[in-house]
């Protein structure tokens, strides 16, 4: 049954309800007004942007212009299938009505719609109009004037046609057509050389008539403006004057007599005439084609008449003469810089012509490195070449290098290029000087005093020029790149020549001797001049060591002996880096002396003669040792010993020396005294550091002998050595010896006991060594916090040591 409190109780209950619900709403109405304003304090966000309407993939223009032209297009295919297919059906009148009617009314057409402002059905239309026209001429000459040559005929329709098209263009209602003009230029292109070719005139003439009509789309894009007519009349210019050029180019290199090499130069100037013509506006492009036409010209014309090896002298000669125009004052800036740019494209490509013969001098005696002393060659061509075959009407290349060198020296007057000319001009003649015993085919010894002279030519120009002086910055920044001094190409070149001379001289026995000593002393004089010490005197260490190896070989030595003897180089190069001190030299030569050693090593090794090689190592040693005396070169130090020790190593394998200790001893005691007088001088070196290497080195080689040796000498004393160590270890409190000992202790005893312990363990029964490793596992977890705490205090321990 339900319960129904009394009035008065309920009249209680009621009141504190409303009571509870009146404090709920005034604590949502105050959380209320906060939040409203927090929100108008707040920016509000931006409303989200519309979504961009997608773009159409084809704008209205477009579309129009494709309609239209395909409308055109297909007028003018159904005009074409009329004029072709349904021409015979009708009589002469009607042909001529029908034809002249359509085109003049198509033709006519244009003018209301550009009134009406549709300028692009205007062109569209236009279009069509001149194609029929084209169909018009076709259809004369196939009904009216079959007899007449086709190709004279298409000759005058297209002139005729260009007329028409460029007057309709030119009327005063029809000027604002874009399409006349540029389709009567295309038109203009073909009459004169389709006439050329109807008169069957000679390919003169048909390159005549292409430059002249190249001539007329020049004139036409000089003095047109901008638009659609220039764009084409340049097209036509340069795609006419190309032909043109191409076609005068092979007549003149073609050209078998002067007469024709006349003909063809007159063409080739005709087209150096249009480019003169084009400099004005179009800048340097035509003026530097009007130069280089103008050098093809002059030099057919000399070729026609000279040997074929002056041909390139020839062009040579043509394109330095173009500097004399460059000198005139009165010619414009532009035409002068293009005739100049002309020029040194001229003697570039005959520089390019003679590098061949260049290259072979250069690097062609490298072969005789597989023919030594194999015999005097016949010439200096042959000692260059060896079995490659030398290039053929090369004979003139000195002339050319010559030529080139001399325009250098006299034509660059600006103080910026001038330092760089004159290094060319040297590398000119360096080349020249190369080139020019192979292309007389003087004796060989003339050619290898050609070579030694120009190697020493170049010394004495590298040691006497003076530094050139550093011009002001230049304010083009393509000007600004570095580019090498006359003093530093020098020295580079007499290396470069340094090299075939000594390759060159291994045909015979008196000239390998002779030039490597006359390269080791060249270099050696050079040496003394402090700028070119750095590169000279490592070469003249290198081609005394090469001498030395050469001496052996004469001698009839064997390698192991030469070794002996090419081991004054590195006692050269350690007494002169001494004297250089910290010069700019004194690495390069500390290297060169060094390679210089390892190869005598290498040939020491090589002859598997272990006291020789126990002699050069140690020689090799002494070296270093007094290369070490000198305070900046201390680290040297540790190479001397390493050499020293592999010297006594290789002397006790020649005496069938079996006994490790032998070889670790001299090892192992120097290490550990460096050490104690290491940790002498600085107490904070860790024993690791100081004494880890000599007692590795020791203990370690004696612990693998003994564990392979029966008898117990070894191991007793071993023991008794490591035992020493161990407590050394522990009573200065240093964890090398310690460890490193107390190791090697306890191998060492568990290798006198484990004969013992397998007999035990023989003797065992078999359930007792898994019982023991139980007992052992229960222990170790019974004790397992303990034996933490054991090896946290030696890990302490351990760590308080040094």
């Amino acid at each position: 049954m339900t319960h129904f409190p009394p009035p008065a109780e309920e009249l209680r209950l009621l009141d504190l309800e409303l009571r509870q619900l009146d404090a709920r709403r005034a604590q949502l109405l105050h959380r209320r007004a906060w939040l409203v304003t927090a929100l108008q304090a707040a920016p509000r966000p931006a409303a989200p942007a519309p979504a961009p309407s997608p773009r159409p993939e084809a704008s209205a223009p477009g579309v129009q212009n494709v309609l239209l032209v395909l409308g055109g297009v297909l007028l003018t295919i159904a005009a074409m299938a009329f004029t072709l297919v349904s021409w015979g059906h009708m009589g002469i009148a009607g042909r001529a009505l029908v034809l002249g009617g359509v085109t003049v009314a198509v033709l006519a057409a244009p003018l209301p719609l550009l009134k009406r402002g549709l300028r692009s059905t205007a062109e569209a239309v236009a279009g069509l109009g001149l194609a029929l026209t084209v169909l018009d001429a076709y259809a004369l000459h196939e009904v009216g004037l079959a007899d007449v040559d086709a190709t004279g005929y298409f000759a005058a329709a297209s002139a005729v046609l260009a007329a028409l098209w460029a007057a309709y263009g030119l009327l005063p209602h029809t000027s604002e057509l874009r399409l006349p003009l540029p389709a009567a230029l295309l038109a203009a292109q073909l009459p004169l050389t389709l006439g050329a070719v109807a008169v069957d005139a000679s390919p003169f003439g048909i390159t005549a008539a292409v430059l002249v009509t190249a001539g007329f789309d020049a004139g036409v894009a000089l003095r047109v403006p901008a638009g659609s007519v220039r764009i084409t009349a340049v097209i036509g210019a340069y795609g006419m004057g190309a032909w043109g050029v191409w076609a005068a180019g092979w007549l003149s290199w073609t050209a078998t007599g002067p007469s024709a090499a006349a003909r063809a130069a007159a063409l080739l100037l005709l087209a150096a005439g249009l480019a003169l013509a084009a400099v004005r506006k179009q800048g340097l492009g035509p003026a530097v084609a009007a130069g280089l036409l103008a050098v093809a010209a002059l030099g057919g014309i000399a070729r026609s008449v000279l040997p074929d090896a002056w041909t390139v002298p020839a062009y040579l000669v043509c394109g330095v003469a173009l500097l004399a125009a460059v000198r005139v004052e009165r010619l414009p800036e532009t035409l002068r810089a293009g005739l100049a740019r002309a020029s040194a494209a001229v003697q570039g490509l005959a520089l390019l012509w003679a590098l061949p013969p260049l290259a072979i001098a250069l690097a062609g005696p490298f072969a005789w490195a597989e023919r030594v002393w194999s015999g005097t060659p016949g010439n200096a061509r042959a000692a260059v070449t060896v079995d490659a075959p030398w290039p053929s009407d090369t004979h003139t290349v000195p002339v050319v290098l010559a030529v080139v060198a001399v325009v250098l020296l006299l034509a660059v007057r600006d103080a910026l290029w001038r330092p760089r000319a004159l290094t060319g001009v040297l590398v000119l003649a360096w080349a020249t000087a190369l080139v020019l015993p192979p292309v007389l085919e003087v004796p060989y010894s003339v050619g290898l005093m050609a070579l030694a002279l120009t190697t020493a030519g170049a010394l004495a120009a590298a040691a006497w020029m003076r530094p050139s002086e550093r011009p002001e910055p230049p304010k083009e920044p393509s000007a600004a790149v570095a580019f090498p001094t006359p003093r530093g190409t020098a020295t580079v070149l007499a290396l470069l020549t340094s090299l075939p001379l000594a390759f060159a001289s291994l045909a015979t026995e008196p000239a390998t001797l002779a030039v490597l000593a006359a390269l080791t002393a060249l270099f050696a004089a050079a040496a003394w001049k402090p700028h070119l010490a750095p590169v000279t005197a490592p070469a003249a260490l290198t081609y005394a060591t090469a001498l030395a190896c050469a001496a052996g070989a004469a001698a009839g030595w064997e390698p192991q002996y030469t070794a002996v003897l090419v081991l004054a180089v590195p006692v050269a190069a350690a007494l002169l880096a001494a004297r250089l001190d910290k010069a700019p030299a004194t690495i390069p030569v500390e290297v060169t002396g060094a390679i210089a050693a390892l190869l005598a090593v290498g040939l020491a090794a090589a002859s598997a003669d272990l006291p020789m090689l126990a002699l050069v190592l140690a020689l090799c040693g002494v070296i270093t040792a007094g290369t070490a005396i000198r305070p900046d070169r201390r680290h040297v130090s540790y190479a001397s010993a390493a050499l020293f020790v592999l010297a006594t190593w290789v002397r006790l394998a020649a005496w069938d020396v079996g006994t490790p200790e032998a070889y670790t001893l001299p090892v192992g005691v120097p290490a550990l005294l460096v050490g104690v007088l290491r940790r002498r001088r600085d107490p904070d070196v860790p024993s690791w550091t100081a004494y880890g290497p000599g007692l590795a080195a020791t203990l370690v080689p004696s612990l693998l002998a003994a564990w392979g040796d029966p008898q117990w000498t070894r191991p007793l004393l071993l023991g008794l050595a490591a035992l020493a160590v161990t407590l050394l270890g522990a009573r200065h409190h240093l964890q090398a010896p310690l460890l490193l000992g107390g190791a090697v202790l306890a191998l060492d005893a568990l290798h006198e006991l484990a004969p013992y312990i397998a007999q035990v363990t023989d003797a065992l029964p078999r359930w007792v060594p898994p019982a023991l490793a139980g007992v052992l596992l229960l222990a170790t977890g019974a004790t397992y916090e303990q034996r933490l705490r054991d090896a946290r205090r030696m890990r302490d321990f351990l760590g308080n040591m040094h």
